[in-house]
């Protein structure tokens, strides 16, 4: 079931999100609703905050954007072909390398891309969907991706990143997203 995801002024966005047990409700279904959600958006990554769950739980399909990158960038990045996973209970438990700018967007916030300034790498500790522990390191577009995806179950969006100036010039947009006044082509409920 394709679920709609909340726009950008809703509280849920702003929360930071709780681990969760094996026996959450619907946890399956949840999971293959927010897979089929997300490829229903045309993204690359979905956390539960962006489907109004505050629930340290995400899911990342990196192996897309190198699926569809133009032949000039093959092999630029380190993460080629991707993954495609489910992270639950995520924490960061390191950030290492140099940091490096890549033009971002979010489900939540529509019709806005920025550059934003993130580690080349991230250490995370988490459980899969069957609750295996994981400890693994990520890089390239996949961290990058995870990252994005993290900051949602702590309650922070991309644009926290910019400048404040930049962050003025977009309020407007902003506003509009919060007040419903933007044209996407997916389910999307806004903030009242």
């Amino acid at each position: 079931m394709i679920l709609p995801i909340v726009a950008y002024g809703t509280p849920v966005l702003r929360v930071v999100s709780k681990d969760i047990t094996p026996d959450y409700p619907g946890l399956p279904k949840l999971i293959e609703d927010m897979w089929e959600t997300m490829y229903a958006s045309n993204g690359v990554g979905l956390a539960a905050p962006q489907i109004n769950r505050d629930i340290r739980l995400f899911v990342v399909d990196s192996a897309q954007i190198f699926a569809n990158q133009d032949e000039d960038e093959a092999g630029k990045y380190p993460d080629e072909p991707g993954i495609k996973q489910v992270f639950i209970n995520a924490h960061v438990k390191a950030l290492n390398g140099k940091e490096w700018a890549y033009n971002e967007g979010c489900l939540s916030i529509p019709k806005i891309r920025e550059d934003v300034t993130r580690h080349e790498e991230v250490t995370l500790e988490y459980v899969d969907e069957n609750f295996v522990p994981h400890t693994k390191t990520f890089n390239g577009i996949t961290a990058r991706v995870i990252l994005h995806e993290y900051d949602h179950i702590e309650g922070k969006l991309f644009i926290d990143y910019l400048k404040p100036l930049k962050r003025k010039l977009l309020k407007g947009k902003l506003d509009d997203i919060t007040k419903g006044k933007v044209k996407v082509d997916y389910k999307m409920v806004f903030a009242k």
